[in-house]
């Protein structure tokens, strides 16, 4: 009886399991399919392209300025993880093993930064980058506030830095590292999934983020990305959907493949973060 109610178990386990699994898979596999139909066929309701038409994706890539979305995409994405992830560890390494007075309310600080809406303080942000400085049309008041830190890069950082026992730090002060030496020589190495995991949250959301570059860039389609440009595309191919879905799909697949390949770090950094408070 134990072994039979063990593998009931196990089917019904495995069986909630393959449900769950087509349930996210299978929007995917449905815009997959639809981006390889024809003009016709993506207006019916067939599931299976008739022909194959990987000709599709050439016409989306040759789009007038198609290319130049992905550079930007690029640039924001990429260049914003990078200032994002310099910025922010010095102050979790801080926050976590410095004893100063008023770490807490810095820590309090940083915590109510992350529970502030972005909504609320983008009339003065927006009136200071695009009057002040006049940089509306660009992609840079997006990009040079990363290197400043996130809130919740800083308080991520901070979770996971808190799993490093202080023994490490001390033995490394013991042979004659200073501060910044211990961050270099022992905490990053010990902290690269914390790190992998903060850097693939600000990736991605970089890569999607359509309200950042629709307030400061939508007067300039030179300097457009793939989610403010991909919804420009719809509207004009908006009865083109094998040609639509074509260009989802390519705004989906690099991310799609760097959490593929990456996503034993990213778990790890996100699971490692809740062990101490």
């Amino acid at each position: 009886m134990k072994r039979r109610r063990a593998s009931l178990e196990w089917v019904a386990v495995h069986s909630l399991g393959v449900a769950a699994a087509l349930f996210f898979t299978l929007p995917f596999v449905f815009v997959f399919l639809t981006s390889l139909m024809s003009d016709s066929q993506a207006l019916s309701r067939d599931l299976v392209p008739h022909t194959w038409e990987w000709g599709n994706y050439k016409s989306v890539l040759h789009t007038p300025g198609f290319l130049t979305w992905w550079r930007n995409t690029l640039l924001y994405a990429g260049l914003g993880t990078v200032l994002t992830v310099v910025s922010s560890v010095p102050v979790a390494y801080a926050l976590a093993k410095f004893r100063f007075r008023g770490r807490n309310l810095s820590l309090m600080l940083v915590i109510s930064m992350m529970m502030l809406p972005p909504q609320v303080v983008v009339i003065p942000m927006y009136l200071f980058w695009a009057k002040q400085l006049d940089l509306s049309g660009t992609l840079w008041p997006l990009i040079v506030p990363m290197a400043f830190g996130d809130a919740f890069s800083v308080f991520l950082l901070r979770q996971f830095l808190m799993t490093i026992p202080n023994e490490y730090l001390d033995a490394a002060k013991v042979d004659g590292c200073g501060d910044l030496r211990t961050l270099l020589r022992v905490v990053l190495p010990m902290a690269r999934p914390g790190i992998a995991a903060v850097a693939l949250f600000q990736f991605f959301y970089a890569w999607n983020d359509y309200f950042g570059p629709q307030i400061y860039a939508s007067e300039n389609p030179g300097a457009w990305t793939l989610s403010y440009g991909l919804e420009s595309f719809k509207g004009a191919h908006h009865t083109d959907w094998n040609l639509t879905m074509a260009a989802t799909v390519l705004v989906m697949a690099p991310v799609i493949l760097v959490f593929f390949f990456a996503q034993k770090a990213f778990v790890e950094g996100v699971t490692l973060t809740g062990v101490k408070g």
